[in-house]
Formats: C-alpha cells, structure tokens, sequence
C-alpha cells in the first residue's frame, strides 16, 4: 500500500504517528488529536514545499501509528518513542550531566541499596535526583552506617556460611548468613530507609524515639542507646540533606541563547528557595531547522498547518521557534522522572503546556508550568538567560574556534607549507568488490564545497583492491588538473591508513607531484597519517585528542566523503539492478536497453511510459511486451519503490510530489 492510500486508512482518533524512510528507519514521531488529518496535513504541505531539499516528506516513504486512548497517553507515548528510535527530526535531549538516584531494589528478599544515574522498571524504589551529585553517594553511606542495609552484591536469596568485613564493621545486618538478623528487623531497617528518603524525617523520628523507649522499658539498654544514635543522626541530618521533596518552593527555572544555528540551554534547580544546582545542555549544527508547533486539524479532516521539524536550504533559514523547542524539551526532561518540582518556569510560551502540567500532576503533586512576565521569577529567568550566554560563549566562542583559527592548527598540526583553503578528500566504496566506486569531496574557505563534488566509477581494478583503487582515482584527479593547468588543492586527504596513503603518495609520485602535501586518517584509531611527516617516522600517526577542533574539521570531512560514495555506490547497484531488469524482457538487449534509458532518462520513466511513447525507441511489439512486463499482476509502484530513485546531483533521494 503506498504512503497516499495508508493515509486514508488512518483511524480519527488520538494517537501517535512515526515516519519511516526508506530503509524503515523512524525519523519523525509525533503526536495527534485527529491522526487522520495530521498526517494528511504533512502530505498536503510537503506537495507546497517540495523543492525544499532534504525535508521531512522527501525523505519519508512510510508512516506507521499506534491508537491511544487520549492525548495525555499520546504525550507520554511521544515521548517514549523519541527516547527510543531518535529520530533525526526531533529534538533530541542532550545532557551535560546524569544526576544520581539512591535505589533500594524492593524487589529483593532481602532489599539492598545502590547509587544509580540510570532509572529503569525493575521493580525497584528510586529517591532523587541529589543535587550535588557526591550527595547521593553521602546518603547511601548513611543508609550503610545508620539502617545497616547492604550494597554488596552477595546473592542473598540463599545463606553463606559467614558473613562478609561490612558485618563486623557494624555496616550491615548480615541477612547473608542464617540467625544473624531476622526478616522483621530487616524489614524494619527498610522501612526506616523509605521514610527517610521520602523526607518523611519528624515521623521517623517518632517511631525511632518511641522504639526506644520500648527497649529501655525491657531493659534492653544496648538496643535502646542504638536506637539513640540513631534517633540523634536523623536529627542533625535533617536540615543538611536536600533530597526532593515535595516543597512548594522547590522549581526549576530554564534560560536560553541561540545563535548562528547554535543553542544553549541553562536549567536552574532551586530547593527551598536556594538555587542549588545548574544544568547546561548544548545543541550544535542545527542551522536548518525550522521548529513549527503543531496545530491539531479539525476532527472533519480538514488541512492542518504542518507542524514539524522541516529542513529547508542553507539560503533559507528560519528563526528559531523557542517555543516549539521547549515543548519538546521539558516532555523529555520529566515525562519519566520520578521527582518533577512543583513550579517549572520557561522564557517562552508553549504550546502543549497546560496538558503537559495536567499530565505531570497525575502524580500526586501539583505541577505548574508558568512563564513570568515579571517580579522576582522574571529576574531569575534572566539570571538563567545570562548563565546560558555565557555556557554558550564558553562552548562556542572559546571551545569551538573560528574556522580560520581552526585552518592555523590544522597547519601547525599537518606541518603544512601554508594555511589551507582547500581540502580534497577521496573515499573507496564498495560491497564485496562489486560495483567498486569512488568520491571526492572538497572543502574550502571553511565550509564544503558540494559543487566541486566529483564521482569515480574505477575502472582498471578488478576484484576487491582498495590501494589500487585509491591509485587509480588519485591518479586520474590530478592527471587532469596538471593537463588542465588548474591549481592543486592545499592537501589531499584520503580514508584510511598507511595503505591508502602509500597508494596515494605513488600515483603523485608518478605525476611528478612529490611536494603536494598529503594525509590519510585511519577510521578505527581516529589518528592522522602524513605523508612525508616532519613530526619523525611517517609510520608514526599525530593523534589528537579526541575535542580537538582540527580533528573535528578532518573527521567531518572524511565523514561527508565516505557518506557521497555510499550513495554514489547506492546509486549505481540501484541501477545495476534495474537496468538488469529491462534485459528480462523479450526484444529486449543490452543496446536497446541503452536507448531507452537514454531516451526516457531512468529505468522508473522507461517503467511508466506508455506504448505509443516507447514505440518513438523500439518496436510496437517490443513496447508492448515492456507495458506489460512492469504491469503484470496490475501491480501499482508503491512510494518505497519510487524513492529508490536517486538523484544524480549530490545522491539525494527524490520523491515525487504526491496529489493531496
């Protein structure tokens, strides 16, 4: 069924919607009042926007979607799914920073307790987060010494024959070992453990007391001065723990700063009116992204506004839609988080917000999203807004270089003659030696230079031979630029290790091109190889570390050469396979097979022309027996199999414009 005709299937109720691409990957999920009409909305939109390269509705072919029974469930289930499949167009949460939990596994016979900054459906009881992080693993050692629960991992669904060091340190009560403890004392040391983290401190503090004085009153000194101490250590650990709890002044307050299609984010925690910790989260070359909030159709299946991250050209960029962002944001940050405050506050409206604080207060507690104008909460979103211009400045301005700066280092770095301006790197492609292909792409003046992009079909090498493929390619490029008399690149950059490089360093060397500076980076160690190094042996990589911004701008750049030769090499299996398929059909040759493709353009037009249009090539026998070859069975072309045809410019997929 093709994407049109599944649209029309699609149930009006609420739910959830996942486009796939090609190879089925998800790459968009969102969520829907009516998913009829929000889907169809895409398909109507991406007919309007269709020369925008690279969107959305060009790379999807397929879309998938599970009914819920409301839109608070579609929300949570969004929300699932984004943390799961990451699709490329959504935003995806980038922490700086995992906060820890304390975990007590309730699961267990005998429960024991964990430091955790992973929360999972275990069964288990999760307190946290701590702010600072050192905190939680302070409690935890409190737990030890006051409740004596163990954090060992000695099986303790059976007995040992004797009892570990924590033991006879006093930091366990010995459930390992049978007639050390009772399942009563145990579970009475859990049960103080629980009412403690939960900040439930007065009231444990009644019961320890009252416990207490029951022993004296026995005359069971020695368990009423334990009773003491620990009565004592709650006490004084009151005022000091800052656990989250339910305080109307806990909230957490955000504050951003975009610029040049980069983003930072500040999160503020404050607890009982102090702000005690800060969060930074960081999003990098997002330049394209247009963030458009969704807009529900009508329930009678009217046109929606398409409300989805939409990639348009480099000459058309858009503002940044804060608000789209921050919905998507506080939904990843606290849709699974056992702890949400009870005040969020954001710099910008949001659609989403009143169900998503709804949503949130199902809980138990109150949860308001607000967005302050002004007072105090408006001061302290800008104090957040401030803290995020600086994260940005520190991440971007000072951690990041200008490209220029970046261009000095990478010749400081490579020993090269003189600052880049153009780099030219090749890639091998090739799937068990079959239809063996090369790329070249080019970077100058600190940015790639997609028209200069070149492909190679290798034509002197047979079988799988990725060094004299690499001499080949190498040798043809420059052969033609010496005749041409045009200028040689500021260094040759190819994929792979010392093979590739020496492979490379003959074919200049049989060009006369001795002095042209020449690199390879290795994929699996990430080191750079050059040719002629000045640094000592040239079998001795320069390794760079791993934040390093010349090594950044070398892996992006073998990154883009290795991603147009896989779709160069895409593109001609793709049309091995198709033009094999004419060659099936009676009259038909592989000179035949020629002119037609030649004449229609692809074996996709040869596929939907008619008899009277390929009687202009071939024979109307001939033409009637191709009709009737692609037709048999009255099988229609889905859009899976029209998305397969690739563009000659730059491997892109192309989809056709579909009717709305």
């Amino acid at each position: 069924m093709d994407l049109e005709a599944k649209i029309r299937t699609l149930p009006t109720g609420p739910g959830v919607y996942l486009y796939k691409d090609v190879e089925g990957t998800v790459i968009y999920v969102g969520k829907a009042k009516n998913l009829r009409s929000r889907v169809r909305s895409y398909l109507l939109e991406a007919s309007q926007a269709h020369a925008k390269t690279g969107s959305l509705m060009r790379a999807a072919v397929d879309v998938d979607y599970i009914l819920v029974g409301n839109e608070g469930e579609a929300l949570a289930l969004e929300n699932n799914l984004i943390k799961q499949r990451k699709p490329r167009f959504n935003i995806l949460l980038r922490d700086d920073k995992t906060y820890p939990y304390v975990k007590l596994t309730m699961g267990d016979r005998h429960p024991k307790v964990f430091v955790t900054r992973r929360l999972r459906k275990d069964g288990g009881a999760y307190y946290g987060p701590y702010f600072p992080g050192n905190l939680a693993y302070r409690i935890a050692e409190l737990l030890h010494r006051s409740f004596l629960l163990p954090s060992c991992k000695v099986d303790l669904n059976r007995y040992h024959p004797r009892p570990c060091l924590q033991y006879y340190i006093k930091r366990c009560l010995g459930p390992c070992v049978e007639g050390l403890t009772t399942t009563e004392q145990y579970r009475e040391s859990v049960r103080d453990a629980q009412m403690f983290l939960e900040g439930r401190g007065a009231e444990l503090g009644k019961q320890i007391e009252a416990r207490m004085h029951a022993a004296a009153d026995q005359e069971l000194y020695e368990l009423a001065g334990k009773y003491r101490d620990l009565l004592t250590t709650v006490d004084q650990l009151q005022d000091k723990q800052r656990i989250a709890s339910a305080d109307e002044d806990d909230a957490d307050l955000f504050g951003y700063h975009y610029e040049n299609g980069m983003l930072a984010v500040n999160l503020f925690h404050v607890r009982a009116g102090k702000i005690v910790d800060r969060r930074e989260f960081f999003w990098e070359d997002i330049p394209d992204l247009e963030l458009i909030e969704d807009d529900e159709a009508g329930a009678a299946g009217g046109a929606a506004t398409v409300s989805m991250p939409m990639l348009t050209p480099a000459t058309e960029k858009r503002e940044f839609d804060a608000g789209a962002f921050f919905a998507s944001l506080l939904k990843q940050l606290y849709l699974e988080q056992p702890y949400v405050p009870h005040f969020i506050y954001t710099p910008v409206e949001f659609k989403d917000r009143a169900l998503l604080a709804s949503t949130l207060s199902k809980r138990g507690r109150p949860v308001e999203i607000a967005v302050p104008q002004r007072g105090e909460k408006r001061s302290m979103l800008d104090l957040a807004g401030t803290n995020a211009k600086q994260s940005y400045d520190q991440r971007f301005r000072v951690m990041k270089p200008s490209e220029n700066a970046i261009a000095l280092a990478l010749e400081d770095v490579l020993m090269l003659p003189e600052t880049p301006t153009r780099i030219e790197c090749f890639d091998i492609s090739h799937i068990q030696g079959a239809e063996t292909v090369a790329s070249m792409v080019v970077w100058e003046q600190g940015g790639m230079k997609k028209a200069d992009y070149r492909k190679f079909q290798i034509k002197t090498v047979t079988g799988v031979d990725d060094f004299a493929s690499m001499r080949e390619v190498i040798t043809r490029r420059y052969k033609r630029l010496l005749e041409e008399n045009r200028p040689m690149p500021s260094l040759i950059l190819v994929d792979g290790g010392l093979g590739q490089l020496h492979a490379a360093a003959g074919a200049l060397e049989e060009l006369g091109l001795t002095t042209q500076p020449l690199a390879s980076i290795a994929k699996r160690e990430e080191v750079i190889y050059v040719h002629g190094n000045a640094h000592g042996s040239e079998d001795e990589p320069v390794v760079l570390e791993r934040r390093s911004p010349v090594l950044h701008l070398i892996q992006r750049i073998r990154d883009e050469s290795h991603r147009f030769a896989i779709t160069y090499h895409r593109k001609r299996r793709e049309m091995r396979d198709r033009s094999s398929e004419l060659l099936e059909i009676a009259g038909v040759g592989a000179r035949t097979r020629i002119r037609l493709v030649e004449h229609f353009g692809s074996v996709r037009a040869v596929q939907a022309a008619g008899v009277e249009a390929l009687t202009a090539v071939v024979p109307r026998k001939t033409a009637e027996g191709i009709v009737a070859h692609f037709r048999k069975g009255d099988a229609t072309p889905g859009v899976s199999e029209l998305v397969q045809e690739i563009g000659a410019a730059g491997g892109e997929s192309i989809l056709p414009v579909l009717p709305g």
